[in-house]
């Protein structure tokens, strides 16, 4: 009785019926592609929050709307083997200085290193099309942005995260925001190295807002030996998650 259906399976594996699908060899993963603005999240590392593009072109310009996208989550990525291209005519440049260097889709196409990246995102924050795979950046290329947002202004507490970032939470909102060397910080203490709302408040001006010019550095120093948030007041932009000045407030301003 089992004869026949022995027989019949083995003729159905023949005919390829009933026969396993060859292996097939594993193909290299899509990579994945996001806009943003980044910023420096360690050695090699970058993050950048999700935007929606869309390509400009108008008289003299070719780059990029980019617009939150509801719900995105922050990509952290590796670049250190990533190809990186440039929108400057040169790797090491700061600023176009009038002359741009970009392919027929808005994309910077000076050939540049991630080193060069690296002193990018030192800048601040970075307009960026990126591919990746697994984590790390294939390829990178800068952007140029049809409207750069307008910062705002706002009172609230800062928590330190690490020695280029913080969380903000103010207008009703907690903000990740990044800082760099262009970054201003005024102080209410007599000098710009001294323990946060340490002394007397010397500099404080109007509403306890501090008047003493300082700089990242100095933000940096003051933050790392508080554990607590503390108040300020801060010139920001959401959309690029950046800090233009901070303040540091004295008393309940």
């Amino acid at each position: 009785m089992r004869r026949p259906l022995a027989c019949a399976i083995a003729a159905a594996l023949t005919a390829g019926v009933l026969a396993a699908p060859l292996p097939v060899p594993a193909q290299a993963a899509a990579a994945t592609v996001v806009y943003g603005y980044a910023w420096p999240d360690g050695k090699g590392l970058l993050r950048v929050v999700p935007k929606s593009a869309a390509l400009v072109r108008k008289k003299g310009f070719l780059g990029y709307r980019l617009k939150p996208v509801a719900g995105a989550k922050e990509v952290r990525l590796g670049y250190a083997k990533a190809a990186f291209g440039r929108v400057t005519v040169a790797c090491d440049l700061k600023e176009t200085e009038g002359r741009v260097a970009v392919d027929a889709k808005g994309l910077g196409r000076t050939a540049c290193r991630p080193a060069d990246l690296a002193a990018a995102l030192e800048r601040g924050a970075t307009p960026l099309r990126v591919e990746y795979r697994d984590g790390q950046a294939v390829k990178v290329n800068e952007i140029l942005v049809s409207d750069w947002p307008a910062p705002r202004t706002a009172s609230g507490t800062i928590k330190r995260l690490d020695d280029r970032t913080v969380l903000f939470a103010g207008d009703g909102r907690t903000y990740k925001l990044g800082y760099s060397y262009l970054t201003s910080f005024y102080r209410t203490t007599a000098r710009c190295g001294d323990g946060w709302l340490a002394g007397k408040p010397v500099n404080a001006g109007r509403g306890g807002l501090g008047r003493k010019p300082c700089t990242h550095a100095d933000l940096t120093r003051a933050l790392k030996p508080v554990e607590h948030p503390v108040l300020a007041r801060l010139r920001y932009s959401p959309e690029t998650g950046g800090i233009d000045e901070v303040w540091e407030v004295y008393g309940d301003a």
